[in-house]
């Protein structure tokens, strides 16, 4: 029996497991199983593969995507860049490290979001998913500003955003937890007024699909995007790195 799994602090909003579990049924692939392992602290992962020994994979979740390195054999040359990993191959008793978070923002936003030269985007959040969400754009040359609670270099806060200032942001991603069931009654303090039909707010939250800071951004005309299609894209990015493809 092959084991895979999630790790992370709090896991009850996690798709995962349903999704694999889907996915294993439908390709009939019956000598794998993906559970859930909720982990007080990261510290206890070396405690979870020793007592798990048939472990080939695991995701990884908030808050751990950036704390789990120290704990890792090795790193993915894209992990290591980003600085954070969403994903641990397991072989021969050593752990690998990859981002796919990566790989599934980057894809689902150029299926839907054509950029142009003059292309900016505002990334809410400095997580391990804003690490990855950064990379992206980077990598598909869109230039970005990061909005954060903490004043920082390079950085806005939420004080600094004034509706004028949203209004050169045509692309908004909000790469934090706020939205997330069960609190779906919060969202990113943002200027909302002053967004348009000239913007497009992608939310990696994908429970609920339809999140407070979507709903403010469709109202206004805008384009919206949940983070279901970076979560199908980076769990299957998973499955090929599991299975040497």
């Amino acid at each position: 029996m092959q084991r895979y799994g999630l790790i992370g602090k709090k896991l009850g909003h996690s798709f995962s497991k349903r999704y694999f579990t889907e996915k294993f049924e439908r390709e009939g692939i019956a000598d794998a199983t993906y559970e859930l392992y909720e982990l007080a602290t990261i510290a206890e992962l070396p405690q979870l593969l020793q007592k798990q020994p048939d472990l080939v994979g695991l995701n990884v979740t908030v808050p751990y995507k950036e704390t789990v390195i120290p704990f890792l054999d090795e790193l993915d040359e894209a992990a290591a860049r980003i600085g954070a990993v969403n994903t641990i191959k397991i072989a021969a008793g050593k752990t690998k490290g990859y981002n796919t978070d990566y790989i599934g923002f980057r894809d689902s936003l150029e299926q839907v979001y054509p950029a142009t030269q003059n292309s900016r985007a505002l990334v809410l959040g400095t997580g391990g998913a804003s690490k990855a969400v950064v990379a992206a754009l980077q990598d598909l040359q869109i230039n970005y500003t990061i909005l954060s609670r903490q004043a920082g270099q390079g950085r806005l806060t939420y004080a600094d955003l004034t509706p004028e200032l949203l209004k050169q942001y045509q692309l908004i991603v909000n790469t934090t937890p706020l939205g997330m069931y069960p609190a779906v009654e919060n969202c990113p303090e943002l200027p909302y007024e002053a967004l348009s039909a000239q913007h497009c707010l992608y939310d990696l939250v994908y429970n609920p699909e339809q999140t407070l800071f979507l709903e403010k951004g469709k109202s206004a005309g805008a384009q919206t995007i949940n983070g279901l299609r970076m979560l199908y894209g980076q769990a299957e990015a998973a499955w090929q790195i599991w299975q040497n493809r």
